[in-house]
């Protein structure tokens, strides 16, 4: 695709939009990420997104309104109806898909970002948002470009991960501001890095700017871990683990899927931050986010002395690396097998979209 699309309420408003790191910069609201799969036929996990995405609007409405109004008003929570706000951003989708998917080159997918704001422009403050209402204050903005995903398993497109900063405020809520936020933390990204970790502690590894993050560990040599773990009959000598929620982690789409396939699988799972003073037992690791779903990790590197690291550059930090072996391992590779195919259980046809 030549150019990046945005379109708001339907409607094309660029045609050569500016990347989606910019674009976000310039306009509040809440926002999810999705892309297309299998040469562009359908969406991925487009339900959960909307979902999620709802969950958003709720969350800021209540707790930061300036994140999601344009301009400072105040309204009273909002509460989307049943299914109101899949219907209004699946309108919006119908009028912008033909264009996308025209200018799409073959093997392309598309990176497509939904980002939802509001105004009360010509609406009462105390008014109930009802579905004729919803469309009078929320703003849906789209923005396309095409995306080619990195092929799993090869071993140059590995992620290196570096320790940078602390927790984002909050995350239970995908929100654009975060990309402002985050930008303070490129102080501390060295060349190599492609993903910057977050801790508010300097151990307890809590997530990635744009993704969830995962260690596989042995069971067999923490004692502490074996006496908390479930029996799973030994099938596996591993259990994977992420951070839980409740530590201040995004609930990101494909980090509940991880979960889900990692208990259909009988796969040891815990929602317990990583600890970096156990990494020595950590056999793989890998990160997920809607584009990349999961992404090996080569290589993770953390300051020596995280809170003096704060104030400093990357070049005037000393690290301490723990490289892998340079290849998706057993269980990273198990896990994106299966997510592949709830990809596919759970696409969304876009062909369904356009004719409904």
């Amino acid at each position: 695709m030549g150019s990046r699309f945005v379109f708001t309420n339907g409607h094309t408003l660029q045609l050569d939009a500016p990347p989606i790191k910019h674009f976000l910069q310039a306009n509040p609201g809440a926002y999810t990420t999705s892309r297309t799969h299998n040469n562009a036929s359908c969406l991925l996990f487009w339900e959960r997104h909307i979902k999620r995405l709802s969950h958003s609007i709720h969350i800021l409405s209540i707790l930061a309104p300036r994140l999601l109004f344009k301009t400072n008003q105040y309204h009273s929570p909002i509460v989307l109806p049943s299914n109101a706000l899949q219907l209004l951003i699946n309108d919006s989708m119908r009028k912008v898909l033909p264009t996308a998917l025209k200018e799409r080159s073959d093997g392309e997918e598309l990176a497509i970002t939904t980002l939802v704001n509001a105004s009360l422009d010509g609406v009462n403050a105390c008014q109930d948002v009802d579905e004729e209402s919803l469309s009078q204050i929320l703003d849906v903005h789209v923005h396309i470009e095409s995306y080619v995903p990195l092929a799993f398993g090869t071993p140059p497109n590995g992620a290196h991960l570096a320790l940078a900063g602390y927790g984002r405020p909050l995350p239970t809520a995908k929100y654009s501001d975060w990309v402002r936020i985050r930008k303070t933390l490129e102080k501390l990204r060295p060349p190599s890095v492609t993903e910057l970790l977050l801790s508010n502690d300097g151990d307890q590894i809590l997530e990635g700017c744009v993704t969830n993050f995962f260690v596989v560990c042995r069971k067999d040599l923490d004692s502490d871990v074996g006496k908390a773990l479930p029996d799973y009959g030994n099938e596996y000598p591993f259990e994977v683990r992420t951070a839980p929620i409740s530590d201040g982690v995004l609930p990101g789409i494909i980090r509940q899927v991880v979960i889900e396939v990692c208990r259909s699988e009988g796969i040891p799972c815990r929602e317990i931050a990583p600890s970096w003073s156990e990494h020595e037992i950590w056999e793989e690791a890998f990160i997920t986010s809607s584009l990349r779903l999961v992404q090996h990790v080569d290589s993770i590197q953390v300051p020596t002395e995280w809170q003096s690291a704060l104030s400093k550059t990357w070049k005037d930090i000393s690290w301490t690396k723990k490289q892998f072996q340079g290849v998706p391992g057993m269980i990273t590779t198990l896990i994106q097998e299966k997510i592949l195919e709830k990809a596919i259980l759970e696409g969304y046809p876009i062909s369904d979209m356009r004719a409904s």
